[in-house]
């Protein structure tokens, strides 16, 4: 039973839910989900597309990998041709493009947790929640999730995500909450950017006069380099994304070095660009359940 939970789910925000078995975790990201309602309180704001991963996946159920995946689409509102795309695409994403057709009965746990995630990714929503979704992965599975969970928040979505890794999606996380005694305990509120896990720097150059597009993934920092080039450092989740962003730019950004950056605290503070303050979009007042 919680009581007293008090929690904003701003856009273009990852949140990461912590606390020990048994204390509450999964019934909270259910109630952020839609799956299940507080006895007492509310959720207030506007309901997003909304997407879940659960910590089990119910693979018994009578459709084909692909076929699953269309079928979720289209209840998300794609139309067949899309959403037969988008399952192809994450399918191919996660290394189970060879499993399309298999009954999801037959398939390994690994491969099944591939098509779990995959059925929330493929149609884009505002908020993501994740109970242990990396669990069962391969190794390029977890990075590809990664990437995936730091594209949702660079297009502005929520993601909300429970993890037995204390090092999953490090430097990237805007805030943490414990679940302590039956309540909701914030541990730490920053900005990803000036996180504690591994960052990435790369050093980029512009044609004369150009200035960096708004809203680059991560709010990277900035830092002026010799001879007008321009040191960007980032965490490493939104790398990709930065990179693509840069690289998509007109007149694009020449990338001219990508190297692990510094650990915070090792040198002088840099200066940040200018960034954009988060939307409130969604908040769960204090609520009861059992």
């Amino acid at each position: 039973m919680l009581r007293g939970v008090d929690l904003d789910l701003p856009a273009h925000a990852l949140i990461r839910i912590e606390g020990a078995n048994g204390t509450g975790k999964s019934t909270l990201l259910r109630l952020l989900a839609g799956i299940d309602a507080p006895t007492e309180g509310r959720i207030t704001g506007r309901r997003r597309r909304t997407a879940y991963v659960p910590e089990r996946f119910p693979a018994a159920l009578p459709f084909t990998a692909a076929g699953y995946l269309v079928h979720l689409g289209r209840i998300h509102g794609l139309r067949t041709a899309e959403a037969t795309g988008r399952a192809q695409d994450w399918l191919a994403r996660f290394g189970a493009a060879d499993h399309a057709r298999t009954p999801l009965a037959e398939l390994s746990k690994g491969t099944s947790q591939k098509v779990a995630v995959a059925q929330a990714l493929l149609a884009e929503p505002d908020l993501l929640v994740l109970d242990e979704a990396w669990t069962g992965l391969d190794t390029a599975a977890r990075d590809e999730l990664d990437r995936a969970v730091a594209e949702r928040v660079m297009a502005g979505a929520t993601v909300v995500f429970v993890d037995h890794d204390p090092r999953r999606l490090a430097g990237a996380v805007d805030a943490t909450h414990r679940v302590e005694g039956r309540g909701l305990v914030p541990v730490i509120v920053r900005e990803a950017a000036h996180g504690t896990g591994p960052r990435v720097r790369i050093v980029v150059t512009g044609a004369p006069g150009a200035a960096l597009p708004a809203g680059l993934p991560g709010a990277p920092v900035q830092e002026p380099g010799p001879d007008g080039t321009l040191r960007l450092t980032v965490a490493a989740v939104h790398s990709d994304a930065l990179l693509r962003a840069l690289l998509a730019a007109r007149p694009p950004w020449h990338i001219g070095q990508l190297s692990a950056a510094e650990a915070p605290g090792t040198g002088p503070a840099p200066r940040t660009g200018p960034t954009e303050p988060a939307e409130k979009t969604e908040h769960i007042e204090p609520a009861e359940t059992r």
